[in-house]
């Protein structure tokens, strides 16, 4: 199949809590917005064709989707609303977090705009498919919800003392929207621990890279802590990559943790920065149809580079880092990433509002689905409860020594350089 990659979303989010989910440019009108006002029912067909044509399982994970579209046409439908709810009630048969509708006011806030403004308390949610628990992905970083101390796998249990319990997620994805100022306290469940988390929203500017130069003893080392794929990602990506080799970096360090992904073509631009050659992706399509992504000999950099994952590196990030683990480009440092290996196409529809459907699944360039199971680091760095609470409760300590996989990265990273000086091959065994 050919993709259309600026429509597709490589996020584990079903959707940007009280802010935004990133999605692709392009999304059209496919009819007139009076029409759909006008007859409701055409709107739960439209939804039904889209999935009909696009959705990526041809069994709609074992359900007659024939005998859907009979039971919901069947129906009369009085106004809009009711057509939203036959449409949620729809998509849901399919058993699919990711395939959602969305109304016209929750499409306007999934989208960003070109200064990658959002607006709320900065977390990206999912439903976990067996238990439906609202989960954090990730906090988005220096926002609202990252400076209160949420992290990612935290379970949402209640929003302003309402429990989540048969939460929908974009119920939950409103409540926990508000005006700027505002306060909205969360519920959540960490290991064990029960507590109350309040946040206040926030104007967010979303800048997704930072950079620096730390010395190192064979010199020099550029580390870039990229925190999600949005359209400005590539363009900040190369601008931070083009500062360090000015600096005269002797290698990289690239942090993808807690980085909940974002942008397909997000994701191969940037692996090709880092890749002069070979497949960065392949995606398959229902028919099997595999339609492959690879680099195209324009990487800014060949220096030495270690990769930062963890259980918040989802989807566009474990495109990136499955790429350069298969490439032999990177070491992976950390622990086991999220595991989220569906794409999804954003389609606006008549009346102004909008569906993710999941069209493809992606593997990575030897041929693995990471679907539910992740990326293996090279090297297995876990984080013990007291590391993980000094890093929440002052971030300034990621990417230093104070930071535990970051330190094992940085002296990876001068293993590799001092290997690559010497002219030998660093071999590096996979620990558990």
């Amino acid at each position: 199949m050919t993709i259309a990659k600026r429509g597709l979303i490589l996020s584990a989010t079903a959707l940007a809590v009280a802010a935004v989910s990133v999605t692709g440019a392009g999304l059209h009108l496919s009819q007139s917005k009076a029409f759909f006002q006008e007859s409701p029912k055409e709107l739960v067909d439209e939804v039904w064709q889209l999935i009909d044509r696009n959705y990526v399982d041809a069994t709609f994970n074992q359900v007659d989707w024939e005998a859907v579209r009979t039971e919901y046409l069947e129906r009369d439908y009085t106004n809009q609303e009711e057509a939203y709810v036959a449409i949620r009630e729809m998509l849901e048969q399919l058993d699919d977090p990711y395939t959602r509708f969305m109304d016209p006011q929750e499409f306007r806030n999934m989208q960003v705009d070109t200064s990658g403004e959002l607006t709320g308390v900065g977390i990206q949610i999912s439903q976990d498919e067996d238990t439906k628990e609202i989960v954090v992905v990730a906090p988005i970083e220096d926002t609202p919800a990252a400076d209160a101390g949420i992290r990612s796998k935290d379970v949402i249990l209640s929003i302003d003392g309402e429990s989540t319990e048969g939460m929908e997620l974009n119920d939950a994805v409103s409540k926990i929207r508000g005006p700027v100022g505002s306060e909205v306290v969360l519920t959540i469940r960490r290991d064990n621990r029960e507590m109350d988390v309040p946040i206040t929203r926030a104007r967010i500017e979303i800048h997704p890279v930072r950079y620096d130069v730390q010395t190192g003893p064979e010199g020099p080392v550029g580390y870039i802590r990229l925190t999600q794929f949005s359209a400005n990602a590539a363009s900040e990506m190369s601008d931070a990559i083009e500062a360090l080799e000015e600096q005269g970096v002797t290698g990289y360090i690239l942090d993808l943790r807690s980085n909940p992904g974002g942008l397909l073509y997000s994701s191969i631009d940037i692996a090709r920065m880092w890749l002069n050659d070979g497949t960065i992706v392949s995606t398959v399509n229902r028919q099997g149809v595999a339609d492959e992504e690879s680099a195209n000999n324009r990487a800014l950099t060949d220096k030495p580079l270690v990769v930062l994952v963890d259980g918040g590196s989802a989807s566009a990030s474990e495109i990136l880092s499955g790429a350069l683990q298969d490439n032999e480009r990177a070491v992976l440092v950390g622990t086991r990433t999220f595991g989220k290996g569906l794409v999804q196409s954003v389609r606006s529809l008549g009346d102004g509002s909008g569906v993710a459907v999941t069209v493809a699944k992606y593997l990575t360039p030897s041929g693995r689905d990471i679907d539910k199971h992740g990326i293996d680091p090279d090297i297995a760095v876990e984080l013990s409860d007291q590391e993980r609470e000094l890093l929440a409760e002052d971030r300034d300590r990621i990417g230093t020594s104070e930071d535990p996989q970051f330190a094992r990265a940085f002296d990876t990273l001068n293993d590799v350089i001092r290997a690559a000086q010497s002219g030998e091959n660093l071999t590096v065994a996979p620990s558990n």
